[in-house]
């Protein structure tokens, strides 16, 4: 009953809320939505006010510095293309690619040793265009008896036909102060000469051999940014005789023709006993940081031949001078550089022309082959530039004149020098293990007309003979 009745009673309720909904006055219809505002019509924009000419003197006229600007911008343009396209771009896609791989971590451990990795091994070799190749091997064990011993064994052959061989044992004393104890031998039948003096012809290319001995020590003070003190001696024993190479005529056949005089120490040899010293003043800081400042150097070195002794020796002495300029603080480097270098015998017997001043190679004018211009004395100047292209990795361009005279540089004159030009890549800052492309050229002297009739190309992964 008691369920009946409460489900009656909600029933009735109900019916009683709808009845009373039914009676209730309609509700009012919504009101129409208001209409939004028309959108203000955009005006367009005023034009920009041309920019006051505050100091009257109106725009700035162009300059003949502006347009001779573009010489060098398109002159250049190719090297540009070359190094952005053909070089950095691969790399930009490369390296990340071996990164992701762990590449480099394997190369590493692949080739070196140890929980450290203070020893190891890597190849190497050279190529340089007109000469015989190489192929070898470097090897190092870095802290090997204690702290800061470093031993380093370099061998480079091309069978049959030339080898070297170097140990060298590098002790670090501390943070500014190195001893360096180094023995090398080589053999190769292939070196170039032309003749003494600043008008020697590229057609006089001749071949001699040279087997050469050299071991001696060497102490290094480092005392002011890249600033140093270098002192070192030792003993040289070198023999000279007829090379070969390809079609190319020997020494003494191009003497017979013609071409040249048989040069002094030519078709013997000598031993030396040297001593050498050079400051250097470098304010510029060691490589990564910014490379503006100013090189200066003086060297000498003082040979006896105890082998023809006692009237024969020598002094070799020069000094360079070089000013750079980091464009932009990020290894951008513009440099400018003069240098002379000066030979005089000790005796009655004349400086053996392997001892001579001389220009091209490593050294100033590298658009030459080595020791291409060769006498009492010699000098150069070049504009050089480095850039960065990737990690460890530089492009160089250098542009410069010069050329070897008589002693003290007697017969200097300005027709009498010759153009030097090259580009290349190269290693920065990774002096144990350099590596190199060089692609250079160089010219008769100016007198003879300037006519460019020397190129020079050379790969090498730490060429060291």
């Amino acid at each position: 009953m008691k369920r009946a009745a409460a489900l009656l009673a909600i029933v009735l309720g109900a019916t009683a809320g709808r009845d009373a909904r039914a009676d209730d006055p309609p509700a009012a219809s919504p009101a129409p939505p208001a209409t939004a505002p028309a959108p203000a019509q955009q005006q367009p924009p005023s034009p920009k006010r041309p920019v006051p000419d505050y100091s009257g003197r109106g725009p700035e006229p162009t300059t003949a510095g502006d347009v001779a600007l573009w010489v060098p911008r398109v002159v250049l343009s190719p090297l540009y293309l070359v190094s952005e396209y053909v070089i950095r771009w691969p790399l930009s896609v490369g390296i990340p690619a071996a990164e992701r791989a762990d590449l480099p971590r394997k190369v590493y451990d692949f080739f070196t040793f140890g929980p450290e990795h203070n020893a190891g091994f890597a190849p190497v070799g050279m190529f340089d265009f007109d000469f015989n190749p190489s192929v070898g091997i470097y090897a190092f064990w870095n802290d090997a008896g204690f702290k800061g011993d470093d031993w380093h064994v370099h061998v480079e052959a091309w069978p049959t036909d030339w080898v070297a061989g170097s140990l060298t044992n590098h002790i670090q004393i501390d943070d500014a102060q190195a001893v360096q104890f180094r023995v090398e031998g080589i053999r190769r039948p292939d070196r170039v000469f032309y003749g003494t003096g600043p008008d020697t012809r590229q057609s006089y290319q001749s071949r001699y051999g040279e087997d050469r001995f050299d071991g001696g020590a060497k102490y290094e003070w480092r005392f002011w940014r890249s600033s140093r003190i270098q002192t070192a001696l030792g003993l040289r024993a070198t023999s000279i005789y007829d090379g070969h190479f390809g079609d190319d005529p020997s020494l003494s056949k191009e003497a017979a023709a013609g071409a040249f005089a048989l040069p002094p120490g030519f078709g013997g040899g000598y031993t030396a006993e040297y001593n050498r010293a050079s400051f250097i003043l470098d304010t510029r800081r060691p490589w990564p940081q910014a490379g503006s400042g100013f090189r200066a150097e003086l060297q000498g070195e003082q040979g006896s031949d105890v082998r023809n002794s006692p009237s024969s020796g020598w002094i070799r002495y020069g000094a360079s001078a070089g000013a750079y300029l980091d464009l932009n603080q990020r290894g951008r480097v513009l440099g400018l550089s003069v240098m002379a270098l000066f030979a005089d015998p000790l005796g009655d017997r004349p400086v053996p022309f392997t001892e001579l001043a001389a220009l091209g190679g490593d050294g100033p004018m590298r658009g030459y082959f080595a020791r291409r211009m060769v006498d009492r004395s010699a000098a150069a100047a070049a504009l050089h530039y480095v850039w960065p292209i990737g990690p460890w990795l530089g492009g160089t361009i250098e542009a410069g004149v010069g050329n070897a005279f008589d002693e003290h540089l007697q017969g200097f004159r300005a027709g009498r020098l010759r153009f030097s030009g090259d580009i290349g890549l190269s290693t920065l800052g990774l002096t144990d293990f350099p590596m190199e492309l060089i692609f250079g050229m160089g010219s008769e002297t100016f007198e003879q007309g300037g006519t460019i009739d020397s190129f020079r190309f050379t790969l090498s992964v730490n060429h060291g003979f």
